[in-house]
């Protein structure tokens, strides 16, 4: 992994450098599973933040919850979702968008003051594509998508996750990397300049 395989992980459609991680504790909720899929995502979570060393809470102060996992086998059943449309104004213009362009997933942050992270809301239309996915996998997918503000093609041609000699899932070393280097206390929270990729990438390299 170089720097530049970095950089490119954080550009936007715009040809421009954007870069976010979480600047506040993590309060996850998910709806629509049962309670084995629920614990499945909860264990994807855990194992993530403990590697960025970051944390996980009961509450948010300011959402209660502030990430929020939805799996559905419709976009309209959001629209019934109660309050949802006060955390998400523009919820019914979003749900007609993502219907019309046939989407089975999308994800949408929310930013403080300073550009961290404070909110993440994922998703999921469980349509056949996405329900041949293992659990596991799919959990795993999405909470390493939510950790950090990727760039919209980051993970269009290869997954973040790869497969151990013996057949097990796994997040690909070099992602493990990039947000556990991404989470250091000495990075910043927010980066708009592509030097942060070198940083991120000293920083990898440091802990070798």
């Amino acid at each position: 992994m170089t720097p530049q395989d970095i950089e490119t992980y954080f550009t936007q459609p715009d040809g421009k450098y954007a870069f976010a991680r979480w600047g506040r504790p993590i309060a996850p909720i998910v709806f629509g599973v049962e309670d084995k899929s629920l614990e499945v995502v909860k264990g994807a979570l855990q194992a993530v933040v403990k590697l960025a060393g970051h944390q996980m809470v009961e509450t948010d102060p300011e959402f209660g919850s502030n990430m929020m996992f939805f799996f559905f086998s419709d976009w309209d059943e959001l629209l019934d979702v109660p309050d949802l449309d006060k955390l998400i104004p523009e919820m019914a213009l979003l749900v007609s968008k993502l219907k019309s362009g046939g989407a089975n997933q999308y994800r949408l942050f929310r930013f403080d003051d300073t550009g961290a992270i404070k909110a993440a809301f994922v998703f999921l239309r469980m349509d056949e594509a996405l329900a041949d996915i293992p659990a596991e996998v799919l959990a795993l997918q999405q909470v390493v998508q939510v950790m950090l503000l990727w760039g919209k093609d980051a993970f269009r041609t290869q997954s973040p996750l790869g497969l151990t000699e013996s057949g097990k899932t796994m997040l690909r070393p070099d992602i493990a990397a990039i947000i556990n280097a991404s989470y250091d206390p000495v990075m910043p929270a927010v980066a708009d300049d592509a030097s942060h990729a070198l940083r991120v990438f000293a920083r990898i390299e440091a802990s070798k």
